[in-house]
């Protein structure tokens, strides 16, 4: 994982540590850096990790930080940064908080910044494996994936990704928003989603959907994170095409995820833990394999 924009010490720091195990870095101005590390948040200090604040390093100045990271050319970022992130190479996502400069209810610029949320992505094969078995072994599913941020949609929509196009033998399509499922850089490398994938990368899902249906002919979209009535619109229509779509929300309120168009939610619960599946009407489906599956049993609300 290439972190290079990231200062010599920190860096370093994090030669002495499992990066296979690091999912965030959070950096704060003038305070210490803190990583979320197995699951649990630790100081980072120049030999790893630990409980300690003692000893951990810290950051005095952060524009140096999102300059390495874009190259110099944060205005190629505008439009992400109006989300309150950006996405760089590798698929890292760095959340910022600062000044936010806002138009109406729209946020146009970010300023005099604060603090950085650096999160790492990474490639888990068979995580999403329980999902698979109980909602894809046999035949396609719309499926709704939602939790809380952090509990490993993006991970779980990659494997996903890779698993039914190689299963199932079906052109699958993602639809890649914030570049961090493919995670590809500008001369097309990233993470191997495997040869029955396309991957489609732009800033909004309402428009660009319907003229990828039409252009790629999937038999499957897989998408991230919806939001709003545009997303929401983006997706029925994929529906209404006979598409199956497979996607991620933080949403948890179940009156608003029903009113979506998938067959089945899937609750993250938490890294490594498993999930609990409902069907559209939010009746809790039954933990058992993909036979009980193909038999309709459920262990109701």
């Amino acid at each position: 994982m290439d972190l290079f924009f990231l200062p010599t010490d920190i860096r370093q720091a994090l030669t002495n540590i499992n990066i296979n195990y690091l999912s965030e870095i959070r950096i704060r101005k003038g305070q210490p850096v803190i990583v979320e590390y197995k699951g649990e948040y630790k100081y980072l200090n120049p030999f790893g990790v630990s409980e300690a604040e003692r000893g951990a390093l810290t950051v005095n100045e952060i524009s140096p930080i999102i300059n390495s990271a874009t190259c110099g050319c944060i205005y190629n970022y505008t439009e992400q940064m109006k989300s309150g992130f950006i996405t760089v190479g590798n698929g890292i996502r760095i959340g910022i908080a600062g000044e936010y400069v806002t138009s109406g209810s729209e946020v146009v610029a970010i300023k005099n910044i604060t603090s950085l949320n650096i999160r790492v992505p990474h490639i888990v094969p068979g995580c999403a494996g329980y999902i698979v078995e109980a909602l894809l072994f046999k035949s396609l599913h719309s499926i709704l994936l939602y939790s809380k941020p952090g509990f490993g949609k993006t991970t779980m929509l990659r494997d996903i990704a890779t698993t039914i196009g190689k299963t199932h033998k079906c052109n699958v399509l993602v639809f890649d928003e914030r570049n961090e499922i493919s995670a590809t850089d500008g001369e097309g490398n990233g993470f191997n989603l495997g040869d029955r994938v396309d991957v489609i990368r732009c800033y909004q899902k309402k428009g660009a959907i319907a003229s990828a249906i039409r252009a790629m002919k999937p038999e499957v979209i897989i998408t991230d994170e919806l939001y709003g009535e545009a997303d929401a619109e983006a997706i029925k229509y994929a529906a209404d095409c006979g598409i199956c779509v497979i996607a991620s929300s933080h949403t948890e309120r179940e009156e608003n995820l029903m009113k979506l168009p998938f067959e089945y939610y899937v609750k993250l619960t938490g890294v490594g833990r498993q999930p609990i599946i409902y069907d559209k009407n939010f009746n809790t489906y039954c933990r058992g394999g993909a036979d009980d599956f193909d038999r309709g049993i459920f262990v109701g609300k």
